[in-house]
């Protein structure tokens, strides 16, 4: 037989191989992993035109076949958390049933039996619409620590911000404040290392979450954790959609920064550290007993202190929980309203239930309204956002480009009471890749804020229209198909 005959028919058969593989993926996404329709179909399409280089494009991109204890990410038992849990309802049921909080304990119960965590009506919550005077109080906070920080974002970049956080951490780690401060490896800068070895050196302690390299072939380089959240001193949190850099002072390339973020000081601030140190845990491979051995001081308890009457709820979620508390949580939020549901998100991605909720909502006569970007920071995002928002617009909901800067918030308000806020996009990376956090707020006052805020928005917006969106060019229309198919990607 000839070289070059054995060569084809090796070539041959392992193309035939990889194609039978190919096909055990295509039915594992649709039995097994349950994926989304626009899923099945991308990696269908990658699959079925470039056979031999769109499994090993899969294996490096697509796959996340993986078994839930993978991630399980908790330090603290069942029993305990079952007795946390318990706790928790004791804390709602205790409540006096009122014709105005009734919606509102009934939502929090719900979200506790679907993943969320401790209802809290003893804090202090303040709102912030712009990374200035939120960065201002967060630093401030960071130097008046006198126990520990415990911080964890997404994005850290290498700029000035960025080093006056890193130095605040060093002067507190040097003065005997614990830090610990952990880091997405898809998000960290590497300029930053020698800063890091500082912290270190002055004692702080520092981790990535996710190594980027040692997860290449893993499925869960997929899972990034997306979460913006800092614990200063047990009884002061931070949840936001901001990362630490510049560019949300606005002075990055997409100008002027729109986001939105909460301090709590109060009762709340205990299930933002629980979250921080079982991430913590999960990404050091370390289980933190230094957390039962000193409780009071991880999660001091000072009985009888009133910080406020704001109600709260830390709401998690990610590839470590059987239904993402996250999703449910949007969706209970869109089924709620009545009457208002205003909308910030940088993408416009929703799951098919999610998308189905607000067109329900919309059609039963809510006011529904959507503020995204009129630029984007993703391609593929931003045209299947025109896509989906075209779509949504068919069916009552009002879209508004936002042409102020670049709008990053991810919030919710329903009816002016039922507040998130937080790191969860509206996409569908958020709702079954991520790692994500959002604290549910039960507030008028806040709501009645987040609302004006919301207005005050729509004056720096344009209303997409059905007219302007039926107008898209032949080019435009294969703009939004590509990023359609390939959107999961993103």
């Amino acid at each position: 037989m000839r070289i070059d005959q054995l060569i084809l028919d090796v070539f041959g058969e392992f193309s035939a191989f990889i194609m039978l593989l190919s096909a055990v993926m295509i039915l594992a996404m649709i039995f097994l992993e349950r994926a989304e329709p626009r899923t099945i179909a991308m990696w269908m399409a990658v699959l079925i035109l470039v056979p031999v280089i769109g499994f090993f494009i899969y294996l490096c991109f697509g796959q996340t076949f993986y078994h839930r204890k993978q991630f399980a990410i908790k330090n603290v038992s069942d029993q305990e958390l079952a007795h946390i849990k318990e706790e928790a309802l004791n804390e709602i049921n205790k409540e006096m049933v009122t014709e105005e909080n009734e919606e509102g304990l009934r939502f929090a119960r719900s979200m506790l039996e679907a993943g969320g965590s401790l209802y809290s009506s003893n804090n202090s919550i303040k709102l912030y619409t712009l990374g200035e005077p939120f960065f201002k109080d967060l630093l401030e906070d960071l130097r008046k620590a006198k126990s520990f920080i415990h911080a964890e974002y997404y994005i850290v970049r290498n700029d000035e911000l960025t080093n006056r956080f890193i130095d605040i951490l060093i002067e507190k780690a040097k003065s005997g404040v614990e830090v610990k401060f952990m880091v997405d490896a898809v998000g960290f800068n590497r300029g930053l290392n020698k800063r890091i070895k500082e912290l270190r050196r002055a004692g702080g302690q520092f981790t990535l979450f996710h190594r980027a390299i040692t997860v290449l072939l893993s499925p869960r380089k997929q899972n990034r954790n997306h979460r913006k959240l800092a614990v200063i001193d047990g009884t002061v949190g931070y949840v936001s959609g901001f990362n630490i850099g510049d560019e949300y002072l606005g002075k990055g390339e997409m100008g002027f920064w729109r986001d939105t973020g909460v301090r709590i000081e109060g009762q709340s601030a205990v299930p933002i550290n629980t979250r921080f140190f079982m991430d913590w845990g999960y990404a050091t491979k370390k289980q933190l007993d230094a957390c039962a051995e000193n409780i009071e001081k991880y999660f001091p308890v000072e009985r009888g202190r009133r910080f406020g009457n704001d109600v709260m709820q830390l709401i998690s979620g990610g590839p470590d929980t059987k239904n993402n508390p996250i999703e449910l949580q949007y969706l209970k939020l869109i089924n709620s309203a009545k009457k208002t549901l205003y909308v910030h998100t940088p993408y416009l991605v929703p799951t098919s239930e999610i998308q189905k909720a607000l067109i329900l909502s919309a059609c039963s006569g809510v006011d529904v309204r959507i503020i995204m970007p009129d630029k984007p920071d993703h391609l593929f995002v931003f045209w299947v956002s025109v896509l989906n928002a075209g779509e949504l617009m068919q069916n009552g909901v009002r879209i508004y480009q936002y042409q102020g800067g670049f709008v990053h918030s991810k919030t919710l308000v329903a009816d002016g009471e039922f507040c998130s806020v937080g790191s969860a996009n509206l996409d569908l990376r958020s709702m079954r890749l991520n790692f994500e956090t959002n604290a549910m707020i039960y507030s008028k006052e806040i709501g009645a804020e987040m609302n004006r805020t919301f207005l005050e928005d729509l004056e720096k917006c344009r209303e997409y229209s059905l007219e302007e969106f039926s107008k898209l060019t032949r080019r435009d229309n294969i703009k939004i198909s590509i990023a359609r198919l390939f959107s999961p990607l993103a």
